[in-house]
């Protein structure tokens, strides 16, 4: 199974592929290019999974090469799972990127990242309700605090398991 982490630079991607991943990463450039991605391995529910982490991206029209390196990485590489991560701060600006993802047919898990920040300003995130007007699972995370990893390893498994089904 293959998960792809995805979105905008600085909202806890690679926080989160730590995570996921614990300790074994292998560090590569993108054939071709001088673009880091980063690659692991995880096991949830007997099941394992090479977790990629991708560079930053805005759109999936890409203006850099981190965007086409990712672009690229997402047509080519066919994922089983691709967990948006976005900031709770600025959701507005990510959900494009979103609906994009979505668009292309890619099957998408939002990770809305950095709950906390989002608390502390007084920001509210119904997650419920944006995982209904998506049709996909949200789930709510606090990567930097470890807060909500085991929530999102189960929406992965059990969107895996549905879509396998």
């Amino acid at each position: 199974m293959k998960l792809v982490l995805v979105g905008t630079p600085n909202v806890g991607k690679s926080v989160i592929f730590n995570l996921l991943t614990g300790s074994y990463v292998t560090v590569s450039n993108y054939p071709g290019t001088t673009v880091e991605v980063t690659r692991g391995t995880a096991k949830y529910n007997q099941q394992i999974y090479e977790v990629i982490d991708t560079p930053g991206m805005y759109s999936l029209l890409p203006i850099t090469e981190e965007e086409r390196v990712t672009r690229t990485l997402l047509l080519q590489e066919k994922p089983d799972v691709v967990v948006h991560v976005v900031d709770a701060k600025n959701l507005e600006r990510m959900l494009p990127l979103t609906l994009q993802l979505l668009e292309a047919g890619l099957p998408v898990i939002l990770a809305v990242n950095m709950m906390d920040e989002a608390d502390a300003i007084g920001r509210q995130i119904d997650l419920d309700k944006l995982s209904e007007i998506l049709g996909i699972p949200v789930v709510g995370t606090a990567a930097a605090l470890n807060r909500g990893i085991e929530q999102l390893k189960r929406a992965v498994i059990e969107y895996v398991r549905k879509r396998v089904a």
